[in-house]
């Protein structure tokens, strides 16, 4: 009998417990959380209206059940727990293209929801340059008009740059005149000493002149560097993205190698404008970390997403600070995304 009453009593004492199979609920419905999700190039896009925030990545098979090379999107209501992830745009067969669906960038231009991707076809070589055998690779473009796709190719998924260049990562900016821009990793495959370059387009996201170049990656003082001679040293860049600060400081982020592996870092242009001239800073994260974005989250607080390790890839988040002439890393934020040995 006092067993039962004690029973009894400790029922009673915890007699919210009965609501709380709602939060199981919950996570049932968004079940994965970032160690368990291949992640590589990851973007994602903060949509206030709906509350929801969109993870895009490369489309992996074994999660959506669909073998079509394309792109696919993780959502998350708090950036912790993701629901499977949906796909929302498939190469057609008959494209030019036959591997890649790397770097998937999303953004809002004129009303409609563009996404910006890179592909290539290595039977398609472009012309040798010494020992190096570019081949034909480039960002295309689609568009749709839900976050939730499907996206449509733009120009029958023509690339955005000159094909006779091997390009990547390519991400849309809008200068301060309104003006959009194309900025990209021309491929140190092709030349060496990769670059980042830039070109302007038409309000319909055509190119409308010839690229810029920004800066090359044996710019920044820390890169890799080999023993070779000079004209054979190879020099990666990958992964831009724009940032305005508050205080109205252009900055970069992009990624490439130094002497221990993969490494997020960040650049700076003297103008605050996209001419630069571009000075390059102390890298934000090293430990083989890279290809980052910035987004905020709902409440405001400024994030960076980045993949680690490059190869086997999971999604990593950051708390970062706007200090008007550079951003910086406050903390990892091991709470969302499940990190056991952070690097901040």
């Amino acid at each position: 009998m006092r067993t039962l009453l004690i029973a009894g009593a400790l029922l009673a004492a915890t007699g919210g417990n009965a609501a709380r199979p709602a939060r199981p609920a919950r996570n049932a419905a968004a079940p994965l959380t970032m160690p368990a999700m291949p992640l590589h190039d990851p973007w994602i896009v903060a949509h206030r209206a709906s509350g929801t925030y969109h993870l895009f990545t490369r489309n992996e098979p074994a999660l959506t059940g669909d073998r079509r090379l394309g792109i696919m999107a993780y959502t998350s209501r708090d950036l912790k727990h993701w629901r499977r992830p949906q796909l929302v745009f498939t190469l057609p067969a008959d494209s030019w293209a036959n591997d890649g669906a790397w770097a998937p960038e999303v953004h809002r231009w004129r009303g409609r929801w563009y996404l910006f991707a890179t592909f290539h076809n290595e039977a398609m070589a472009l012309p040798p340059v010494g020992p190096r055998r570019p081949v034909r690779r480039s960002t295309i473009l689609a568009v749709a008009d839900s976050l939730a796709g499907p996206f449509r190719l733009v120009r029958d998924g023509a690339p955005l740059v000159d094909p006779s260049r091997m390009t990547l990562d390519g991400t849309l900016y809008v200068d301060s005149w309104g003006k959009p821009w194309l900025v990209y990793a021309h491929e140190w495959v092709q030349i060496g000493d990769g670059t980042i370059e830039a070109m302007p387009l038409t309000d319909d996201l055509a190119a409308a002149g010839a690229p810029q170049l920004l800066f090359k990656a044996s710019d920044a003082p820390w890169v890799k560097r080999s023993s070779k001679p000079a004209a054979e040293q190879d020099f990666v860049t990958d992964g831009p993205e724009l940032f305005r600060t508050r205080t109205g400081t252009l900055l970069m982020l992009w990624s490439s190698y130094d002497a221990n592996g993969y490494v997020q870092s960040l650049a700076r242009s003297r103008s605050g404008t996209l001419a630069g001239p571009w000075e390059q800073l102390p890298p934000l994260v090293r430990a083989d970390s890279g290809h980052g974005m910035l987004f905020r989250r709902f409440d405001g607080t400024l994030m960076m997403v980045l993949h680690r390790p490059f190869n086997n890839a999971r999604g990593k988040l950051y708390v970062m600070r706007d200090a008007g002439d550079r951003i910086e890393v406050v903390r990892e934020a091991t709470e969302l995304d499940g990190e056991t040995r952070p690097t901040h």
